[in-house]
């Protein structure tokens, strides 16, 4: 059995990650209190995202509220068949609560 410092919570939240300026969608697959698992939407070309690069995610857990936090990427391979979807591991930098903080 795998061993994670913090608790995964599945979740499937939409959301956006925004890169360089421009905002890609992506579908939140599991979060944690310091880290989240993203796919992107399919895309004909594949996105390029970098090992430590900073991005900004934005979703919306509960009706009128908006998380918006920066994170950076700590692995990320494109999904077989065509490479249309890449999944992202992102380690979140100083989250915006606390320990006591739930998503569902």
């Amino acid at each position: 059995m795998e061993k994670r410092r913090h608790q995964r919570i599945m979740v499937g939240y939409n959301a956006e990650v925004i890169s360089r300026g421009v905002s890609h969608a992506v579908v939140i697959e599991d979060i944690s209190r310091l880290g989240v698992n993203v796919i992107t939407a399919p895309v004909k070309m594949p996105l390029d995202f970098a090992h430590d690069e900073t991005l900004e995610i934005k979703f919306q857990p509960v009706p009128e509220e908006i998380l918006n936090f920066h994170c950076r990427v700590k692995w990320l391979y494109k999904t077989p068949h065509h490479c249309l979807t890449t999944r992202i591991g992102m380690e979140i930098i100083n989250p915006p609560w606390d320990s006591s903080y739930h998503f569902v």
